[in-house]
């Protein structure tokens, strides 16, 4: 495609998935970013049932639905999610009317992990969405003004909650419009249109691999300056260390085939052997200050998990509790099993739930692994990946899954047969 070429949507998935994410400070505004984000992944899902419902034997091959096996196994994992929720429920005698409420967050959730990837099986074009989250990134550099000055002058925090919060959702800062945000030690950080300032962090990375992608140098400058700019206006450790470890990984993950880097990473090994001493005390002394940067913060963060972890072990190793709770003051009431996506599933939905998203991570990066060889959009899938798992470690990945969504159908079409991708150059 001629990297000056104006792209525009061609098809109804494309259309969806183009104006849901150009208008996202529109529907931020609105406070309906968490119901779009939620919802476009289930209308996708039953177009892509309904194209594979009407075609035929007499449909061209190249129009035909063929669903990758590692999508599949998405689906199913998402779908124990649900068995072990319920699960989980009955084994704490939760009322009926909880199990409900419970399966709606999951069906905007965790089953937007399965949604999503499968909605690369339709006709969309990776580099339509490379180029919407570059014109995002845009937005926010223009706003970049206003958010440096609105706490200078002392302007409220919050502007006002949308009254769409109506319809449901895991808490108000999901619907409400910011202009900054104080957290619980003082500092003032950015969160834009994310619930929180780790989220946005979150975000920037997935639109950072997405907009090294952008053929197009003044968008893909826009995109790489903007989500740049979002990984430290929020002021995340891990967003900033994502930053870095992402593009490197994935240089080399995605070279294996090439005999300089397999000589490159067998002379590292081989180094790193005899520097592990020093290796390790590096290593050991950059932690410790990652850690000392937001004590409170890590503190909070270790207690909750140490909370999960022995809560699961000795109250519902199977199935989990089925639902959140509230933790005590020395947590500062934050949600037990927040904050660590793996310890969370441990206490919500158990061992089973565990496995639930392990399995499908890891056939995803078997996949992608050997696809990333050689295509172009299974290397950056490969890159959302690797975020996804980095960010298991601080964040829960299903409850930010409507932001990060156009991540998870570059994914997903990643995981398509090569014969619909194109190598990389």
């Amino acid at each position: 495609m001629n990297a000056n070429q104006t792209i525009k949507p061609e098809n109804f998935p494309e259309k969806l998935v183009w104006y849901s994410t150009i208008w996202t400070y529109g529907f931020f505004l609105l406070g309906a970013t968490y119901i779009v984000g939620s919802v476009v992944g289930w209308i996708l899902f039953f177009y892509l049932l309904l194209k594979v419902w009407l075609q035929t034997e007499e449909t061209p091959e190249s129009e035909k639905i063929q669903i990758p096996l590692v999508s599949w196994v998405w689906a199913i994992g998402m779908l124990v999610m649900e068995v072990a929720l319920i699960m989980g429920h009955l084994d704490f005698n939760l009322p009926t009317s909880q199990i409900i409420k419970s399966s709606i967050g999951w069906a905007k959730g965790w089953a937007s992990l399965a949604l999503y990837p499968i909605a690369g099986c339709l006709k969309i074009r990776p580099e339509l969405l490379y180029r919407a989250v570059c014109i995002i990134c845009f937005h926010t550099l223009l706003l970049s003004p206003l958010l440096i000055i609105a706490p200078i002058l002392h302007l409220p925090e919050i502007l006002y909650v949308s009254p769409l919060k109506a319809v449901g959702g895991p808490g108000t800062t999901f619907f409400d419009v910011s202009l900054y945000e104080v957290d619980f030690d003082g500092q003032i950080r950015q969160r834009l249109f994310t619930p929180w300032g780790p989220a946005l962090g979150f975000l920037g990375n997935v639109y950072f691999a997405m907009a090294l992608r952008e053929k197009n140098k003044k968008w893909r400058r826009f995109g790489i300056i903007g989500s740049v700019y979002m990984c430290f206006i929020c002021k995340s450790r891990l967003a900033q260390v994502a930053l870095v470890l992402t593009p490197l990984f994935i240089f080399f993950l995605s070279r294996l085939t090439r005999p300089i880097i397999l000589m490159f990473l067998g002379a590292s090994s081989v180094i790193s052997g005899l520097l592990s001493v020093t290796i390790l005390d590096a290593l050991d002394a950059f932690w410790t200050k990652f850690k000392a940067a937001r004590a409170d913060s890590t503190r909070v963060r270790m207690v909750l998990k140490e909370i999960a972890g022995y809560r699961w072990q000795t109250e519902a190793p199977i199935w989990g509790h089925g639902i959140v709770e509230r933790g005590p003051h020395i947590v500062e009431y934050m949600p037990i099993g927040s904050h660590h996506t793996w310890y969370g599933l441990l206490f919500v939905k158990g061992i089973v739930g565990f496995y639930a998203l392990i399995v499908p991570m890891v056939a995803s990066l078997l996949v992608l692994l050997v696809k990333a060889q050689k295509y172009e959009v299974a290397r950056t899938g490969l890159a959302v990946l690797f975020i996804l798992f980095l960010y298991t470690f601080g964040e829960n990945l299903e409850i930010l899954a409507y932001l990060y969504w156009p991540g998870l159908i570059v994914m997903g079409i990643g995981f398509q047969p090569n014969k619909a991708q194109r190598p990389q150059s």
